[in-house]
């Protein structure tokens, strides 16, 4: 049995067991450091140098990221923090440095030019930006002066711009005033400015440069003006200054003008542009020169000058400055009678930048760590690292980390500096996992508990590696004693659990307890009180040893609870008696500054509680002193060898005992040193030395240490010692020519300097040094003699000397032995075969000397060959032997030897007898490699003749050539390869070589043939010329090369071009090679810029390769025209025939050539329409006088500029009226009898008024009398006159005048009348033309005179005339029309008549009507532009002024554009490819805009894409899929993206992965699953469409293995599996047969029932009234057989089959999409709904109706069957292909024979929906399906457009403002109504919440615009296609069942679409659509079936003429059964659809 306490002990521990293996892991990961927190780094670092005014102030941004974000402060340079000073500077929110603006008096220099640094810091670190230089500029008063300079004539000039110093950093120079007038501009070309006479040139830095002065320039004066940077401020020099120019007398050297310019410092930055000037004159003018020194060297070399150094006079200017042209530069200026130079030093500085390698590392513990600090810049000055903001005094590149420790961690920054800039960077340093402190993840708190029971404590730590815990209580140890019981234990993660029990705790156990973590990597610590009420009680405490000077802190060890007070005592007295004791109430004392005296004793610690009771405790504290040396030193001077010497160690200060050590260079003193020391008593210590010797030399060291400390002393010994012998020399002798060596060697302080010495003459005594020389040298004592010769022998003497006694020397002899010597010891000697040698050898030395002869080293006795002869001659240095040969054959060739001997040795020489001759032939050549101008050739090295080959020649010639004209290659003799170059390629050559020595040449070696390769054109095309064809086309014609540089067969050049004078690359086009001989070849450029210099190039090609480029030939495209009309045109009138006009040439930009005249075109304004009445007047101003004009007329008038292109862009008609003037005659008079007194004068008003007429005078008087005539004056409206009171018989003259306000015209002629009795009839009018607008009255007059009274008649065109309600003759014979209309045009006459005589005039009618609907064909198409015919209506009487052409595409708005009405054809251009457009046109004239023409409908060229095949395009992997999306053909119109979405096969909701794949690109699905079948839906966008096809795969097993084919009972892979019955049922029962059966006989029944309903309503006679309602009363009815036709007409029918919809009725908004589809996407399968849905995407679907089929009757068309038998529920809207139809277009109403039948074409793709689902039209009583389409128009409802209707409304289709866009492009039936499904109620076949609406934009024929529309989701690149061409629908059976059908694919976007602009509903957010709006005809007709205006109706087809076009057209579209499962197997399905 366990007693009580352990048991407790063994409960806790088993409870804390569990609660760790619980907690631990949640503490763990709770405290694991985010991973993405990192250090500060700047996002935005503030630049070096900010530079403000104070009117405008400055912002200083600052941001830095991190994690946790770091915090912005602003510090000075020397790192203080920097605040707000009001009004000054602040610090906003968000980290900037803000210096708001200030007053000129609120300057603050701390302030505003300080040096700031932006600091960043986090957790993890600190960094500091670069510093940041501020300086606010405050306006100061200043002036800019340009003094005079004086200059010698002939010299440049340079005037400077004298800035204040203390502005010049903000003012530049912006230009130059010369005389106050002329103006002389910097430029930014960095080169200057030269003006227009290159006499000023303005420096870089703002001098004006003058050159050649001369006296003329000095009456100039020049000012300068400057900028201010900051403010902008712009001021003029206040002083001018003048060139004071010298006449020079005689001749002057260059000097300078100013000593200080002789040497020069220049500072420039990267980029900018400068200059260098050599400020010097002379006359004559000296020539100047710059050179540049290169670097590290006193050479130079001369500056060299281009684009980019430019040298104008003496200054050297350099533009964009690198840093590669820093340097020295010298400037030489020489003339005829001296020179000067000048030096600059130039640095050029570029932008420092800095960069950390790496940025961030993390370092396990006691790893290194290395950074290196990587930066750019000049110059460079320093290199600095700091870490968390402060220097770690490291100045390296590289900073590295040996032993990486807790406190390395954080962030490092390298600073790089120069004078003018710093930059920084900074990296983070972290930990790695191995280094992970310890840390307390757990631990005990405070606690207070009565005595008595057990207490558990427990810390639970962590760290890698582990930590150990241990436990203290007030700061002692515990171990496992009695009660306390210390335990621990690693957990499964790895934290240490440490426990403390103790058992039956007592009052005397309270105190501070504290666990301690401990690693290597570091301490964690954790200390809490426990409180054991009980009475006060302190532990013992231990003696505390402490050093002096430190400071003591103690906690006295209190136990028991409540304590009231703890307080210290010393001697009785409460502490603190002094200030350097502080007590706090928790029981510390701490003591500063610990000393012996004061603070050494026992210190008594008195702890009380409230009621009284106390404890007490001592503590004894020894303070300890450490020892103190009194310093020591050997004496300032060093000591001498063999001295004595001694020293004393005295330990001045310390505790005892002391330990004493004494070093020599920190290494004990051994007791060979000879060294005594001596300790007298403990504190001092002796050391001597009786004699100093040179090892006793070094420091001295003596180091004392206590119990408290350590101290040491070192002195140095410095012993002088003279020299002595280390390597003593002695006599030497040596073999002559040998080298020689005499070692000298001593040592010695300070070490001994040895030198050598030789004795003069032949003994010693006398000696002399030694002169330096090749070779003899003395090298650390040792002399050495290279190759000694007899001359070298002698005394010699070497010393030693080091100043210490006298030195050592010693003298010794050298002397030289000199055997027998040849001075060649091996020579060649050569002799021609035949010829005789003599060979000779000389041997110097000691004589006597004997010499043999050995030949080839067999000794040669003359005696055995009488050819050999020897002879000896004695000389006074030696032997000379001579050996003779007579006569020399190919066996002397051989080595001749002669031995000499002597007493002290031998020597032989040898003779190498070459006998030489002819070399003999090479052999073996052959060809080793070739090419089409090279062969390389080698061949096997002959015989030499002993004679070293000179040469080889090589022989070449062309095959047909012979060998005397040969070419030759000399190759040197040493080698057996070489190369022949300079062939031709492609040719045959003959190859031999010919061997050459000194001799002679051999014979040549057998020949070789070989054919050259064909090599790239080497010749350039020859003749080129460029020549304009037009304004962007350029001809470029060229002849090829010469035929020798062909080099093979030409096939063809490439012809580049470019724009000149730029970079940009050349741009090729490839021209085939013309094979007729000498024929020109010839390319055009088209598409050219107009008036543009381009450079053209040419090279040939052949099948190797291209030609060098030609020549670079220029050429200006031909002028155009230009392209903006002259501006500013006015008019002014100034008299009335003269108008001045006047006008601003158009820009030059514009002009597109050289504008050469202007012309002005100018008409009276109401002739202004008619291109023949137009005046035209050239100029070559900008102004002129129009003269010669009619008066008092309005002229309009327009201005253009013409160059050699022709006629630019008009400007905008202005006008002008010329001024009024006199009339001229009245064009006719009429005067007529009237009475026996009276007589009717009657006159016309004049052709040309002149202005307004005011009156007219009539003028009469008695033929023939004298005197004034009378007058009488008429009103201006007033054309007769009557003048009364005549004479009878008595003749009148008349004339007429006629007035403006300028005055009286000119008169009428003169007619005679004379009053009478008889008054015939007569007419008083003239006869006239009258001019009156459609639909306003017309009057026409007829005024007669006669007696009796004459009766008026009127005649219409010959016809007589009778009155009606429109027209009347009114009471003075006029004619009255009212409303005129186009048939009132034509010729009037009146006819009047008396008993006396008749009389008629006849009158002109034109009707000026609008024009009538033009005629519009279409001429031609491309992909981008449709060319339209326009012609006007025949029947226009009014001139026609122009046409407006309107187009649009199908899902754009209108657009327009005016047409000239001479222009036959006009081309629409920049539309979009294989895009449907609607075109019609309107005339003008003055009347305004006339009817519109009809509609033609028509596309540009180009295709949806086009399918691949799948093999191409997917290639299938284990977990993906590539696609190949370049398999892709594009139809014409480039691709834009493709739509990728994938399934798995038994899903159905499609998943997309991406809706913006580029085109050309490959695409890979990734994580698929391996051994799975997909789907993959594609959809392929272009401008004409898209496209979509699906694809089946199966990804491969994860081995790369394929997957069978999956079986549903039918082999076709489809995973929707039939429903298997029971094996006793029938396989006819299957629900998915018999479904659709039933639901087949159903629709039948309906359908019949509603024809017997129509039939039996049709034989009523109210038919309709009204011409437009064909428009809205047409209802498809397709039950009936292939004949069976339903008459449209009768609106009972309509009332039966329900409400038609009119046509600007909205189809509501489709819930829960924005896009509509034509094409229904059935989604339903099997029976699972009452309205299932068919998805032709569905690979599935043809399977499903493969059910056995029902025998089926009928008529059939073509191969296949025909006949629309729908089997699928779903399918009963649908139309089917080949079914025939009957169209009624708008006239049919008139005359129904006149219905069009057309018929479907087939699914597209062979997508029948089974084999009997290929037409419409099935036998007669077959039980076809109602198939129908809500047809609606696709085009937006926008630019409507009004026509004109001239028969009230009649005659037109079109109503003013019509709610439809375009008729003419519907098919006839579904134009402007909706057809609904009907069944025998009159209701909707289909019951649900509304019916289903189709997309009016997907029933497009041909191409099928939008195929098949998609739904769901569809993002990026188009946010929505709510446009109103595509809208959403919802099936009724899709919303019941919403699992039947699968997402519906994405629509495509517009094909207008803008990317800038994702909304494509302009001006509606609804995806309404009209009923009224329907399916696009897409046909190559011009007007398509719809709409035709003209009664014959060319287009229309008979059933069986149609039925044979779509035959004859039917392979192309159709698949049969077969195919189509073939295709199904193929994996793809595409929803291409095609209906007429």
């Amino acid at each position: 049995m366990l007693p009580l306490p352990r048991l407790h002990a063994i409960k806790w521990l088993t409870l804390l067991a569990a609660m760790a293996a619980f907690c631990t892991p949640l503490a763990y990961a709770a405290s694991q450091p985010d991973a993405d927190q990192k250090g500060p780094v700047f996002l935005n670092e503030p630049i070096n140098r900010i530079d403000f005014s104070n009117s405008t102030g400055a912002e200083i941004e600052c941001k830095a990221s991190g994690n946790p974000m770091p915090e912005i402060i602003w510090i000075r340079s020397d790192g203080t923090a920097v605040g707000d000073v009001p009004g000054l500077r602040q610090i906003s929110s968000d980290g900037k440095l803000v210096f708001p603006p200030f007053r000129a008096e609120d300057y603050r220099q701390e302030v505003h030019a300080q040096v700031y640094a932006c600091l960043a810091r986090n957790q993890f670190g600190t960094i500091i930006s670069r510093d940041v230089h501020v300086r606010a500029v405050v306006p100061q008063s200043h002036t800019v002066n340009v003094m005079d300079e004086a200059v010698l004539r002939g010299n440049s000039a340079i005037l400077k711009c004298h800035i204040p110093s203390f502005v010049a950093d903000f003012i530049s120079v912006a230009s130059w005033v010369e005389d106050e007038e002329r103006e002389i501009f910097t430029t930014n070309d960095g080169i200057g400015h030269f003006d227009s006479d290159g006499k000023y040139l303005v420096l870089p830095s703002g001098e004006l440069h003058i050159r050649e002065v001369g006296p003329e320039d000095g009456y100039k004066s020049y000012q300068c003006r400057t900028k201010h940077r900051l403010t902008g401020e712009t001021r003029l020099s206040a002083t001018k200054g003048r060139l004071v120019i010298t006449e020079p007398l005689g001749s002057v050297p260059p000097k300078i003008l100013d000593i200080n310019d002789k040497f020069l410092l220049m500072q420039v930055k990267l980029g900018h542009s400068f200059s260098m000037q050599c400020p010097c004159q002379g006359f004559p003018v000296p020539i100047v020169r710059w050179y540049k020194f290169i670097e590290g060297t006193t050479r130079k070399q001369a500056v060299i000058l281009n684009e980019r150094v430019k040298q104008v006079s003496g200054t050297l200017i350099i533009k964009d400055a690198v840093v590669e042209d820093s340097g020295k530069y010298l400037c030489v200026v020489n003339n005829s009678v001296g020179g000067e130079s000048v030096e600059t030093v130039l640095t050029v500085t570029a932008p420092l930048s800095a960069k950390i390698d790496p940025p961030t590392q993390t370092v396990d513990f006691g790893r290194p760590a290395v950074f290196t600090c990587q930066y750019s810049g000049n110059p460079i000055k320093t290199i600095s690292w700091i870490k968390d903001g402060k220097s770690i005094g490291h100045s390296d590149q590289v900073l590295r980390i040996e032993s990486v420790k807790k406190e390395d961690k954080g962030m490092y920054q390298c600073f790089v500096r120069n004078d003018q800039e710093s930059a920084e960077a900074s990296a983070e340093l972290k930990l790695g996992g191995r280094f992970d402190p310890p840390v307390i993840r757990q631990a005990f708190q405070e606690e207070t508990m009565e005595p008595g029971p057990s207490v558990f404590l427990k810390c639970v730590a962590g760290g890698n590696p582990t930590p150990e815990i241990s436990w203290e209580l007030d700061g002692k140890k515990i171990a496992n004693i009695d009660r306390y019981q210390v335990g621990q234990y690693v957990t499964v993660n790895g934290d240490v659990v440490s426990y403390l029990n103790i058992t039956s705790v007592h009052a005397n156990d309270g105190g501070l307890y504290k666990c301690i973590a401990k690693s290597k990597v570091g301490v964690a610590e954790h200390s809490a009180k426990l409180n054991v009420y009980g009475l006060p009680y302190i532990r013992q405490m231990e003696k505390k040893a402490i050093v002096a000077g430190e400071t003591l802190i103690v906690t006295c060890p209190v136990a028991g609870y409540p304590i009231d007070s703890i307080v210290w005592e010393r001697d009785n007295r409460a502490l603190p008696i002094n200030r350097k004791q502080k007590v706090f109430p928790n029981g510390t004392l701490i003591i500063e500054n610990v000393e012996r005296n004061s603070d050494q004793a026992t210190y008594t610690c008195v702890a009380k509680n409230v009621e009284g009771y106390s404890a007490r405790g001592s503590l004894e504290v020894q303070v300890m002193v450490p020892p103190k040396i009194t310093p020591f030193s050997f004496g300032t001077e060093p000591m001498n060898f063999g001295e004595p010497v001694s020293v004393h160690c005295t330990i001045s200060g310390g505790d005892l005992p002391v330990s004493v050590i004494l070093t020599l260079n920190r290494h004990p003193l051994l007791p060979e040193l000879e060294i005594l020391t001596e300790r007298r008593g403990q504190r001092i210590h002796n050391l001597m030395i009786d004699a100093i010797e040179a090892k006793h030399a070094g420091n001295y060291t003596c180091i004392a240490s206590n119990s408290a400390g350590r101290a040491e002393h070192s002195a140095e010994l410095i012993v002088n010692v003279p020299p002595r012998w280390i390597l003593e020399p002695t006599d030497k002798a040596f073999a002559q020519g040998s080298d020689a060596k005499v070692e000298c060697k001593a040592d010695g302080f300070p070490k001994p300097q040895v030198t050598w010495k030789k004795a003069v003459g032949d003994s010693p005594g006398e000696y002399k040094d030694l002169k330096k020389n090749d070779n003899i040298r003395v090298e650390e004592g040792t002399l050495h003699i290279d190759n000694i010769q007899k001359t070298n022998e002698g005394y010699y003497l070497c010393e030693a000397i080091n100043g210490i006694g006298s030195g050592l020397s010693a003298v010794i002899m050298i002397s030289v032995q000199a055997p027998p010597e040849f001075t060649e010891k091996l020579r060649n000697q050569t002799a021609r075969r035949g010829e005789p040698a003599v060979l000779q050898c000389e041997a110097k030395g000691e004589k006597p000397i004997g010499i043999l002869w050995n030949m080839n080293n067999v000794r040669l006795d003359p005696k055995n060959d009488n050819r050999y002869t020897i002879r000896e001659e004695i000389l006074s240095t030696g032997v000379m032997s001579s050996l003779s040969i007579k006569r020399t054959e190919r066996s002397d060739s051989a080595l001749f030897t002669c031995l000499a001997t002597n007493a002290f040795g031998s020597d032989d020489a040898s003779i190498n007898m070459i006998i030489q001759e002819v070399p003999e032939m090479p052999y073996a050549l052959k060809v080793l490699d070739k090419s089409g101008r090279s062969v390389q050739l080698s061949w096997a090295q002959p015989y030499d003749g002993n004679s070293p080959l000179i040469r080889y020649i090589i022989e070449f010639k062309r095959s047909r050539a012979s060998w005397d004209e040969v070419d030759r290659v000399m190759v040197p003799g040493h080698t057996t390869e070489a190369q022949v170059q300079k062939l031709s390629p492609a040719t045959t050559y003959n190859i031999r070589i010919v061997a050459e020595n000194a001799i002679g040449t051999s014979q040549s070696s057998e020949a070789v043939t070989i054919i050259t390769a064909e090599e790239a054109p080497s010749g350039k095309p020859q003749n080129i010329k460029v020549e304009p064809v037009n304004q962007t086309t350029l001809r470029v014609t060229w002849k090829p090369p010469a035929r020798s540089e062909w080099n093979g067969e030409i096939l063809g050049y490439y012809v580049g071009y470019k724009l000149s004078n730029t970079n940009s690359s050349y741009v090729f086009e490839t021209v085939n090679f013309l094979t007729e001989e000498g024929k020109e070849h010839s390319l055009e450029l088209n598409n050219l810029r107009v008036y543009t210099q381009y450079s053209v190039v040419i090279q040939a090609f052949n099948k190797i390769g291209a030609g060098p480029l030609s020549d670079e030939e220029k050429q200006f495209t031909a002028e155009g025209t230009p392209s903006q009309p002259p501006s500013d045109t006015a008019c002014t009138t100034l008299t009335s025939q003269t108008i001045r006009v006047s006008w601003v040439s158009p820009p030059l930009e514009s002009a597109n050539g050289v504008i050469k005249t202007y012309k002005v075109v100018y008409a009276p304004s109401d002739e202004w329409y008619d291109d023949t009445k137009r005046h035209y007047k050239k100029t070559a101003s900008s102004d002129t006088v129009l003269h010669g004009l009619k008066k008092f007329t309005n002229y309009t008038m327009q201005v253009l500029a013409t160059t050699a292109g022709g006629d630019g862009v008009r400007s905008a008609p202005i006008h002008c009226q010329t001024e009024p003037d006199v009339p001229e005659a009245p064009t006719d008079v009429k005067a007529l009898v009237k009475g026996q007194a009276a007589i009717l004068v009657s006159w016309r008003p004049p052709a040309q008024p002149n202005g307004i007429i005011q009156q007219y005078t009539v003028y009469s008087k008695v033929e023939g009398a004298e005197g004034e005539p009378k007058s009488q004056k008429i009103p201006h409206y007033q054309m007769s006159y009557e003048a009364t009171e005549l004479e009878k018989n008595k003749p009148y003259e008349f004339w007429v005048t006629a007035s403006t306000n300028i005055g009286e015209g000119q008169p009428s002629k003169s007619i005679v009348a004379m009053p009478s009795d008889q008054v015939p009839a007569k007419i008083a009018s003239f006869d006239d033309t009258f001019t009156a607008t459609f639909k306003e009255d017309a009057k026409m007059p007829c005024l007669a005179v006669g007696a009796p009274q004459p009766e008026i008649t009127w005649k219409i065109k010959g016809v007589e005339f009778t009155g009606n309600d429109r027209m009347r003759v009114l009471p003075d014979g006029s004619l009255l029309i009212k409303s005129v209309n186009r048939q009132d045009a034509g010729e009037y006459s009146c006819h009047a008549e008396n008993s006396i005589a008749k009389d008629s005039i006849t009158h002109k009618l034109i009707v000026l009507a609008p024009p009538q609907s033009p005629q519009v064909s279409l001429s031609a198409t491309t992909t981008d532009s449709l060319t339209v015919k326009l012609k006007p209506h025949e029947g226009d009487t009014a001139p026609l002024h122009g046409y407006t052409l309107h187009y649009k595409p199908e899902f754009g708005e209108w657009e327009t554009a005016e047409v000239s009405v001479d222009a036959q054809k006009y081309t629409i251009e920049n539309l979009l490819c294989g895009s449907r457009y609607q075109v019609y046109a309107t005339g003008f004239n003055n009347i305004g805009a006339g009817e519109a023409s009809d509609i033609l409908n028509t596309r540009t060229k180009g295709y949806k894409p086009k399918l691949p095949e799948k093999q191409r395009f997917i290639e299938v992997s284990s977990n993906s899929v590539s696609l190949h999306f370049k398999a892709w053909k594009d139809g014409g119109c480039p691709m834009s993206h493709f739509v990728v979405e994938n399934k798995k096969r038994d899903q159905t909701e499609w998943n997309q992965i991406s809706n913006n794949v580029k085109p050309d690109n490959n695409y890979v699905v990734l994580d698929l699953e391996p051994a799975t079948w997909y789907n993959l839906r594609i959809t392929a966008h272009n401008s004409a469409g898209f496209t979509v096809a699906e694809y089946d795969f199966a990804t491969l097993t994860v081995t790369g293995g394929t997957v069978a084919p999956l079986d549903d009972g039918h082999g076709t892979g489809n995973l929707n599996t039939r429903i298997r019955l029971p094996a006793w049922m029938p396989e006819w029962l299957d629900l998915n047969f018999m479904v659709p059966l039933i639901a087949t006989v159903i629709v039948v029944a309906v359908g019949i029932l509603v024809v017997c309903v129509a039939l039996s309503r049709r034989r009523a006679d109210d038919l309709r009234g009204g011409q437009k309602d064909v428009y809205y009363d047409v209802v498809y009815n397709q039950t009936m057989g292939p004949g069976a036709t339903l008459d449209k007409r009768r609106p009972d029918l309509r009332d039966e089959l329900g409400y038609i919809a009119p046509p600007n009725r909205k189809l509501p908004p489709v819930p829960g999409s924005n896009y509509n589809t034509c094409d229904r996407i059935k989604r339903a399968r099997g029976i699972r709904s009452n309205h299932s849905t068919w998805d032709p995407r569905r690979t599935n679907l043809y399977e499903e109706l493969k059910t056995p089929p029902v025998p089926l009757h009928g008529n059939h068309y073509g191969p296949e069957d025909v006949q629309c038998h729908y089997r699928h529920p779903g399918m009963e809207d649908e139309i089917c292909p080949y079914a025939t139809f009957h169209l009624l277009g708008f006239r049919e109403e008139m005359d129904p024979t006149k219905a069009m039948n057309f018929q479907t074409f087939p699914h597209q793709n062979g997508h029948a929906p089974g084999p009997g689902h290929a037409g419409t039209m099935g036998p007669p009583g077959h039980p076809g399906h109602v198939h129908s389409r809500s047809g609606s128009q696709s085009m937006p409802r926008a630019n409507r457009y009004a026509r004109k209707n001239s028969q009230g409304g009649q005659s037109s289709i079109y109503t003013p403002a019509p709610e439809y866009d375009d008729p003419a492009n519907c098919a006839e039936e579904d134009q402007y109504r909706r057809y609904t499904r009907v069944n025998s109620q009159g209701g909707s076949l289909y019951s649900g919440p509304g019916p289903e609406y189709d997309d009016p934009a997907n029933c497009a024929p041909e191409e099928d615009q939008y195929g098949s529309q998609y739904g769901g989701p569809y993002g990026t690149p188009y946010d929505h296609y709510g446009s109103r061409g595509s809208m959403g629908r919802r099936s009724v059976g899709s919303a019941r069942n919403p699992g039947n059908g699968s997402p519906e694919p994405p629509p495509p976007p517009p094909r207008n679409h803008d990317m800038s602009n994702s909304s494509f509903n302009d001006s509606k957010e609804s995806n309404e659509i009209s009923e009224a709006e329907c399916d696009r005809d897409h046909g190559p007709r011009g007007n398509y079936g719809a709409v035709k205006r003209s009664p014959l109706q060319k287009d229309q087809r008979t059933t069986e003429e149609m039925r044979k076009l779509i035959e004859s057209r039917r392979p192309l579209n159709e698949a049969g059964p077969k195919q189509l499962q073939q295709q199904s197997g193929a994996g793809f399905t595409a929803y291409d659809t095609m209906a007429v």
